[in-house]
């Protein structure tokens, strides 16, 4: 729920409810908090003697589950900052990080350190990790990677995930400790399982990564946000009747992103009318969505079965797909592995992802088909292409073990990566991102580094560039600070890293001046990510011999090859070769030396011994010439006689005369 869209609560009498149970309970425990990511309901857990009231509470907020989802969430933090100076361990866990993040109350650093240690020292798993990313960020601490590291571990031993995510990255990019691969793979597996056992048939909810520096240098192309106006039209649209946007709509609700939050409500009512209009793709993830169930929509078989029927005899890959998971898995069918596979195979040659994953699962497990690694890694690599997140999980299973594939341990943890990075706290990048649009640069900043600690690439160059263009509350070493995380995107392969790597160290921001740096950095941009921007700079480097040898022909080349890398690097190429050629003009006659040249020349022997009398009579001749045109001309102009002079007349004369007619 986004701040942007709290509303509030609308029913006084849950509130007065909740607030009494509370004083009359004497609460001392929450077992389960309401948490963004799972939207679970807030129960309270009580002394002995208050057993009976929290039973009833249970069934009253269960009641009133929807109505406290719009409970605005200031108020509700405010409940918990109560419970947790009572001591209770899940309410402290929540107002530290709330206070850390700046989530719906002031942001307050040191305060949520001293919670963090209280909790750590309780043997809180979440607080452990905490403490070890404040110790590595340096956030109300002096940085300390050895205790970050010890925290992270303690944390990640306790089963949290995130620190175990954070040790992966770590440990794959030597972050602190010794590159170990085999012990990447170890924290990112156990990660990636349990994010591959949250998704659902739906795919879940879409991660959006936005680059802030991106976004400002292009800030006429679209950023994958979508516009509220934008959102309105299409729903103009929706309303008077347009299939297309209504199963547009359908599924940017269904699955969320692009700035529109995920809400199955919407998602079905668009679907609904799409459905009744004979839209086949509408009717299939509908059959989705009742397969699925939500909390919104109860899981129903039958009714998925008939829309997925209804979409598959119109040729849907959807709903081919939809009944081929009906009849392996025997959801309001009879289980008919033969009927799955025909199912899954025309969805799949429609290019459909889900079709393609099952395949390949079909394939890689032997169910209804002889087990064939191959055409499972090629199912598998198709869905892959899509984005499917199983898909990239079953790769890397297969890369990790070598089954059917020669085993590799960097593209395994690679791919356990990329699933571990969809996880449920990547929606913490929207959260990053709100922030910075709303001018709150330290929440963003905090939210940011603990993204980026985990290993996301667009974290880590946001947070370089927030460090690079804004005063932040870190205002010691901040260029040193932004230097490390532009470092730690480059070697994730994001180019404008790279050459901002090499600014750095050409202009000497957060290190020594290294023009030997630099151009290691341009070159390595230039010659893996083909940027033109690098290849322009390598010239300006050779023209200038700064950091390696001058030399103009290999500037003029590296000036060429930005021009046919980019449109846009055309203009500055054709002045800084306008500049090159005159600089190699200037160096040429430098070179040239004309009265040693001269001096050497004998013009007796050239021109015979009376070269004088012939150059005087041409230079005599050319005179006679110039001379003679010139005389031509002055003649040829027809003189004009000039006007007599006409008398003056007196004043009185001269008023005088028009009176005389």
């Amino acid at each position: 729920m986004s701040r942007s869209t709290m509303q509030s609560f609308g029913s006084p009498t849950l509130i007065s409810l909740f607030t009494a149970m509370v004083k009359k309970a004497q609460v001392m425990q929450i077992s389960r908090l309401y948490n963004h990511s799972d939207s679970s309901t807030l129960v309270l857990a009580t002394t002995r003697s208050s057993k009976h009231l929290l039973s009833t509470l249970k069934v009253k907020i269960t009641e009133a589950r929807i109505a406290l989802s719009c409970f605005p969430c200031s108020r509700l933090y405010e409940h918990l900052l109560k419970v947790a100076g009572m001591g209770h361990t899940k309410a402290m866990e929540k107002v530290a990080y709330a206070m850390l993040f700046g989530d719906y109350m002031p942001q307050n650093v040191p305060q949520a350190k001293e919670l963090f240690e209280k909790l750590a020292l309780e043997g809180s798993p979440k607080a452990q990790m905490a403490l070890g990313f404040l110790y590595a960020a340096g956030l109300g601490v002096n940085s300390s990677q050895a205790k970050a590291l010890v925290y992270y571990t303690f944390g990640a031993l306790g089963g949290n995930l995130v620190a175990h995510m954070i040790l992966g990255y770590r440990y794959w990019g030597g972050v602190g400790v010794p590159q170990s691969c085999e012990s990447a793979l170890t924290h990112y597996r156990l990660v990636a399982n349990h994010v591959a056992s949250d998704v659902s048939l739906t795919g879940g909810s879409a991660v959006q990564r936005i680059r802030l520096l991106d976004e400002l240098e292009n800030s006429g192309s679209p950023s994958g946000m979508l516009e509220e106006d934008l959102i309105q039209y299409y729903q103009f649209l929706a309303e008077k009747g347009d299939v297309q946007a209504q199963v547009g709509l359908g599924q940017l609700h269904l699955h969320g992103g692009r700035g529109v939050e995920q809400n199955h409500q919407r998602a079905f009512e668009y679907f609904n009318q799409a459905a009744n209009a004979g839209n086949t793709h509408a009717m299939a993830f509908l059959g989705k969505m009742y397969s699925e169930g939500s909390e919104f929509l109860p899981q129903n078989n039958e009714t998925a079965l008939i829309y997925f029927k209804k979409a598959s005899e119109q040729g849907n890959p959807v709903g081919q797909s939809g009944l081929g998971m009906a009849y392996l898995y025997g959801r309001g069918v009879p289980v008919n592995y033969d009927m799955a596979l025909k199912y899954f195979q025309k969805a799949a040659e429609q290019g459909w992802v889900d079709g393609q994953l099952q395949l390949g699962t079909m394939y890689y497990n032997g169910i209804g088909v002889k087990r064939d690694y191959k055409q499972a890694l090629k199912f598998f690599n198709l869905a892959s292409q899509a984005g499917h997140i199983l898909a990239f999980y079953n790769l890397a299973q297969m890369h990790a073990t070598g089954t059917g594939v020669m085993r590799s341990c960097h593209t395994a943890v690679e791919l356990f990566k990329n699933v571990c990075e969809r996880g449920r706290w990547s929606e913490r990048l929207m959260m990053a991102y709100s922030s910075f649009k709303d001018g709150d640069m330290d929440s963003a900043l905090v939210q940011y580094l603990l993204l980026a600690e985990q290993g996301y690439e667009v974290a880590q160059s946001n947070v370089a560039f927030i460090l690079d263009q804004s005063e932040s509350f870190i205002d010691n070493e901040t260029y040193p600070r932004a230097l490390l995380h532009w470092t730690r995107a480059a070697a994730q392969g994001y180019t404008v890293a790279r050459i901002k790597l090499g600014d750095y160290h050409f202009y000497g921001y957060g290190t020594d001046v290294d023009y030997e740096s630099a151009v290691i950095h341009y070159r390595l941009a230039s010659e893996q990510q083909h940027s033109a921007q690098a290849m322009f700079n390598l010239g300006y480097m050779h023209e200038k011999g700064l950091g390696i040898k001058q030399d103009i022909h290999l500037a003029k080349r590296f000036y060429d090859m930005a021009a046919e890398a980019s449109p846009d690097a055309q203009v500055p190429v054709f002045l800084a070769l306008c500049k090159l050629g005159l600089i190699y003009t200037v160096q040429y006659l430098q070179e040239l030396n004309l009265k040693e040249l001269l001096s050497q020349v004998d013009l007796d022997q050239l021109l015979g011994p009376e070269w004088d009398l012939y150059l005087m009579t041409v230079i005599a001749l050319l005179l006679g010439t110039v001379i003679a045109y010139r005389q031509r001309q002055h003649q040829a102009v027809p003189r004009v006689p000039p006007a007599p002079p006409r008398p003056v007349a007196q004043p009185e004369q001269a008023a005088a005369e028009p009176n005389q007619d």
